[in-house]
């Protein structure tokens, strides 16, 4: 059965992007991560998993499709024209989604993008895990890391990770 795991990067005031989606206040950062890199976490996800916002800022940007060689899922209810990569798009609704992908062995699923997703996935008890990388950069608003819902839950914290000179990874496992 295959994990669900979030991972996602949040400004200090928590946001993920700006008011317009902009994520200029992230790319600029410079961190030692160890071996804890993108790089090596990308290695373990076999299926990308991401709503219709996030795949039209990623399909936006001057790049060749950053996710060749793994399963995308867009989940959306409209159509996708002319689609960047190879993708499969989802309309089936949530519940049909996290069975489907449960039910996959090849290994781990990346919920990539905002936390719109990554909440659904949570109320759902189908979230795994999240790693939290706390940028420390106040943005004065934005897109919040997650949106309020209502939801509550209490994960357990796995792992705290200093990242020098200023990044904080947190590691969350949903019971």
């Amino acid at each position: 059965m295959a994990r669900i795991v979030g991972y996602i990067a949040t400004s200090l005031d928590g946001f993920i992007a700006t008011p317009e989606g902009n994520l200029d206040w992230l790319v600029h950062q410079q961190f030692d991560a160890g071996e804890l890199t993108y790089e090596n976490f990308i290695a373990g996800i076999r299926t990308v998993v991401m709503g219709r916002d996030t795949y039209d800022w990623i399909a936006n940007q001057d790049m060749d499709w950053p996710y060749t060689g793994k399963r995308s899922i867009v989940v959306t209810s409209r159509p996708l024209p002319d689609p960047k990569g190879e993708l499969e798009v989802w309309s089936d609704g949530v519940d049909t989604l996290i069975t489907y992908l449960r039910g996959l062995e090849d290994g781990d699923v990346w919920m990539i993008g905002g936390g719109r997703l990554q909440m659904a996935f949570m109320e759902r008890g189908a979230l795994d895990e999240i790693e939290i990388y706390v940028i420390p950069e106040i943005i004065g608003g934005g897109i919040p890391l997650f949106p309020a819902t209502g939801f509550r839950a209490s994960p357990t914290l796995m792992a705290v990770n200093h990242m020098p000179p200023s990044v904080v990874r947190l590691q969350y496992r949903f019971n």
